[in-house]
Parts: C-alpha cells; sequence; structure tokens
C-alpha cells in the first residue's frame, strides 16, 4: 500500500495494479476485493487472477504461482515489474536461505534486474509510520502469525536483533550482491558445453559457468540440480541423456553437453 501510494504521487509512472489471490485463506476474497477497490479509487488499471493453491501450499508454491502471474502481467502490459519488499525482507530472506543451506549466493538476495525493488532501503517501520502519517489502509495477512511458516519464525527471532547487528548483515548483503553481480559477468564470459573445461576447474567455479551456461538458454537450475547435473556432464557416457529436474533434458557427446528447452 505504501509502494503503491508513493508511486502515484510521484506521478513519473504510468501504473497497473497487480493482485494474485492464491486461494490459500478463507478470506483472501476479501483482500481481492480490497485491492480492486483502492485501484478503482486511484483510477487504476486492475488485474487479478483467482489461484486455487489450497490451505496445504507451501511458501515456494505461492511464491512460483505468485511471481508467474505477475511476470505475465507485466509482459501483457510491457511493464516492469515492482515489488514492496523492504529491508526486513532481506534479512529474513538471508536467513532463510543459510538454514536452507543455499550456498553464497543465498546472502546475495533480491537481486533480480527484472524486478524493480525500490523499497530495500527501508525498514518495515519506517513504512508503516508513512501508512500511518499519509492515513492509508492496508490488510494485515493472517498467515503471518502462524508458526507454521519459516519466514514467520525467522521474522521472530530478527526482531530480537539490535540496530547494530540489523546493520552488519545488511552491510554483508551489500557487498555479497556486488561480488555476484561480478561472478556474474565473468560466468558470462567464461560459459561453455565443454565437459573437458568444466571438469578440470573446482566444482565452485564449474558450476557458476553452469549456471551463466543455463541462463544464456533462458534456463535455470537450483544448485542441488546444477550439482547433479555437473556430476553427470564429468561421468556420463557419450550418446547418453540426463534430465537434471525443472524438464530439462541434457545429451551428451564426447566433448559437449547438449542442453534441451523444457520437455
Amino acid at each position: 500500500m505504501a509502494l503503491l501510494d508513493m508511486l502515484v504521487r510521484s506521478g513519473e509512472h504510468e501504473l497497473v495494479v497487480a493482485h494474485f489471490d492464491h486461494g490459500i485463506r478463507q478470506e483472501s476474497d476479501d483482500d481481492a476485493h480490497f485491492v480492486g477497490g483502492l485501484a478503482k479509487r486511484y483510477g487504476l488499471p486492475f488485474e487479478l487472477e483467482q489461484g486455487e493453491l489450497g490451505a496445504s501450499a507451501n511458501e515456494d508454491t505461492a511464491r512460483s504461482a505468485r511471481y508467474d502471474f505477475l511476470r505475465r502481467m507485466a509482459t501483457k502490459h510491457g511493464a516492469r515489474l515492482a515489488t514492496a519488499h523492504h529491508m526486513d525482507d532481506v534479512l529474513e530472506t538471508i536467513v532463510i536461505n543459510q538454514v536452507r543451506g543455499t550456498g553464497w549466493r543465498g546472502l546475495a538476495v533480491m537481486n533480480d534486474p527484472t524486478i524493480d525493488r525500490l523499497l530495500l532501503d527501508r525498514t518495515k517501520k519506517q513504512l508503516y509510520d508513512y501508512a500511518v502519517a499519509n492515513g492509508l489502509e492496508w490488510v494485515e495477512d493472517a498467515t503471518n502469525t502462524s508458526d507454521k511458516y519459516l519466514r514467520n519464525r525467522v521474522r521472530k527471532r530478527l526482531n530480537l536483533l539490535d540496530d547494530q547487528a540489523k546493520k552488519k548483515l545488511i552491510d554483508m548483503w551489500q557487498r555479497q550482491t556486488r561480488l555476484a553481480s561480478d561472478i556474474d559477468g565473468e560466468a558470462e564470459r567464461l560459459a561453455t558445453s565443454s565437459r573437458y573445461f568444466l571438469t578440470m576447474i573446482d566444482d565452485a567455479s564449474a558450476l557458476e559457468l553452469l549456471r551463466a551456461t543455463l541462463a544464456g538458454q533462458a534456463l535455470s537450475l537450483d544448485r542441488p540440480r546444477r550439482q547433479r547435473l555437473l556430476h553427470a556432464v564429468k561421468t556420463a557416457k557419450a550418446g547418453s541423456t540426463f534430465e537434471p529436474g525443472g524438464h530439462t533434458l541434457v545429451e551428451f557427446t564426447k566433448r559437449e553437453f547438449i542442453v534441451k528447452h523444457p520437455l
């Protein structure tokens, strides 16, 4: 709500409000009506999609469905996707990634160049104060209080940290994000389908080059799947195929691996 109000007040953009109803909570219909009414009040186009994920859907499933919808809407309107993630979201995501063992990239979160995250330099408290000062209405997601979700459990622990500790984490995030950009650029330059080259270098570097090679074909695999694919690159017989996941098929010659688009 704060981000939308800020963008409207700036007068610098043509805006479209997009809302995805996950269909997880019974009261989610009310949320959709609330956002639609707000878009009408601002005089903005409104896009809504009703999902039917059900109460058992996890965070990853919900996120995937939501971003699929948002990206489709951005494409439909020839627009940039803007989200209201803030500094506290960065901290929560870093901790969650470390708990899940995502490696060094778990520190370089929310750096997708295709998404405009305009509020990462602001805390949730600052946005709350802005909303109150400008008389904004908002809806609290009832699931935010449930310990069922890892993010909620992490949030409660992070609330115990003082500002100095949070600043250290943010400094680490900013440094790691810059490093990620440099590594991505170098990996893109060196990306290769040579099995020999990837076999002769260290695994950490090979995984980054493999990531860049896949990205060059508009494909993406998470780290565990890339590790399985790297093992296959090193050991598979010529003429064989391998499915690392994500509906992706890889064929092997003696010298190279050939990545097919999703099946």
